[in-house]
């Protein structure tokens, strides 16, 4: 059993084709496929009912996954670990991130990352708080940027800073054109909302509850730039966090802050307690602390 055919499986079971897993591994497809012969030969079992079109994980391919990339992890961390002894920072590092945080916080972390360490490479992950804290869990991830999570024991989370959830409403909204906007404003609108699952969802619907009424939802989506879209269209209203209201086109939409007690978010970094964190990870996470105003 040679470290290549536990890479080139685990690439077939992520992506389930063996097409596309030989275009990522920068291997031939019947070398690849030869290979995968080879270790189901070895292990005595088939891992993969090929199809036409998919490739799906047999039962003992299933059972045998999870052993291969905990073998290919640990094989890359001390590869990292080494990389390290010379004090440089060098190799992958896997951040997982909210898609209604990462792609408005984190290219002021990476672009200047990368030029701080050039031989670092950053992989990013977009996903809800919920499974990207279960991918920490499982050292799937070195740290992750969540919000309002609640993690197991096994995770520790750090509070980097708060920010509000803006009013947004179609241009021509009669709400638009007032001075003052409270949530009692809110009762009779339609929202749109993120998808359940999605933290952002569930915290505009918490701020709604705690002034005594439930949003009446039309629409959901798993983009900001989607609800945008639909609240342009004057399909709805919803809340949207202050970064992304920086970031996204402003036409056709007005934010407004609600008065008295403002809707907000938490930001949060997040990493595993069972693991010994490397110093790539360890500098990126200081990293990220001490540029938080720039990537804001």
């Amino acid at each position: 059993m040679e470290m290549h055919q536990l890479r080139y499986f685990a690439a077939v079971a992520r992506l389930g084709n063996f097409s596309r897993a030989a275009e990522e591994c920068r291997v031939a497809q019947p070398s690849l496929s030869q290979q995968i012969l080879k270790l189901e030969d070895e292990v005595g079992e088939r891992l993969f009912e090929r199809t036409r079109r998919r490739a799906i994980l047999t039962s003992a391919g299933g059972l045998f996954l999870p052993h291969a990339l905990s073998i290919l992890e640990e094989a890359e961390r001390g590869r990292q670990e080494i990389r390290e002894m010379s004090g440089k920072i060098r190799g992958k590092i896997q951040v997982g991130a909210l898609p209604t945080i990462a792609p408005y916080f984190l290219p002021g972390i990476v672009g200047p990352f990368r030029e701080k360490y050039p031989g670092a490479e950053l992989i990013i992950h977009e996903d809800t708080t919920s499974q990207l804290l279960r991918n920490l869990e499982e050292n799937q991830l070195d740290l992750a940027v969540i919000s309002d999570g609640s993690p197991g024991s096994g995770i520790q989370v750090e509070d980097l800073f708060s920010e509000e959830l803006l009013l947004c409403l179609p241009l021509n909204h009669a709400l638009a054109k007032r001075r003052k906007v409270v949530a009692a404003d809110l009762h009779s609108e339609r929202f749109i909302v993120m998808q359940e699952g999605h933290c952002l969802g569930a915290q505009a619907q918490q701020f709604c509850e705690s002034k005594g009424f439930r949003p009446r939802v039309s629409c959901r989506s798993a983009q900001i730039g989607t609800v945008l879209a639909m609240v342009r269209a004057g399909l709805g209203i919803s809340l949207i966090p202050d970064m992304a209201r920086r970031s996204e086109p402003g036409e056709g939409v007005v934010y407004r802050s609600l008065d008295g007690v403002r809707p907000r978010r938490t930001i949060a970094l997040a990493v595993s307690k069972q693991r010994k964190t490397g110093r790539s990870t360890l500098e990126l996470g200081n990293f990220i602390r001490q540029n938080l105003a720039a990537a804001r």
